[in-house]
């Protein structure tokens, strides 16, 4: 057998990595973790829809399937502002107005007023659509999971590195609206 000669030409790139976004290896990794995150975010909320789709009668989208569960969370009644800050958002109308439909819905019920706190809690076909969600969830989300060898350890890795990286993307946001130019 004859070996060919090593190419005097560069080895051509089989992908370019280069964008606007990424102009150094850690802008390209940082990038690249956004562009997952991106896919990745895309895919969790259609698998929620789909998810929940299986078990009720009830069109959600992958925020108002998310917003049912922390509300089922600890079978305790939650504030807005509990929500919002569970689910780190700001949105506060967009939360009331999936509050609005999983109320709709029978999910979920509204208790006290404004003087005393409003808080939401599930009702007994939010609970059990929770429970079968949760059913579903295992068998077709978790039983593959398991199945991937030191899936588990890369999980809680992974969950470490998005919280670390929730943090500086927070910090990140605060300088940013600090040091925003007026338009002119």
């Amino acid at each position: 057998m004859t070996r060919r000669a090593p190419s005097a030409d560069p080895p051509k790139k089989m992908l370019d990595r280069s964008w606007h976004l990424a102009r150094t290896p850690q802008e390209m990794d940082v990038a690249e973790l956004e562009y997952a995150l991106i896919r990745c975010f895309e895919a969790f909320g259609h698998w929620q829809a789909e998810c929940l789709a299986s078990v009720a009668d009830f069109a959600a989208s992958g925020p108002e399937n998310a917003l049912l569960h922390m509300i089922r969370m600890n079978d305790r009644p939650k504030s807005v502002r509990d929500l919002a800050h569970m689910a780190n958002r700001q949105d506060v109308p967009n939360i009331q107005y999936s509050l609005r439909k999983l109320i709709k819905g029978g999910m979920v019920v509204r208790s006290g007023s404004g003087r005393s706190g409003v808080t939401y809690e599930t009702t007994e076909l939010g609970r059990a659509v929770c429970d079968r969600y949760a059913d579903v969830r295992a068998d077709l989300l978790i039983e593959p999971v398991a199945r991937v060898p030191e899936l588990a350890k890369r999980l809680q890795e992974a969950a470490r590195t998005l919280d670390t990286m929730t943090g500086i993307y927070e910090q990140a946001a605060r300088n940013a609206a600090t040091h925003r130019h007026r338009p002119r």
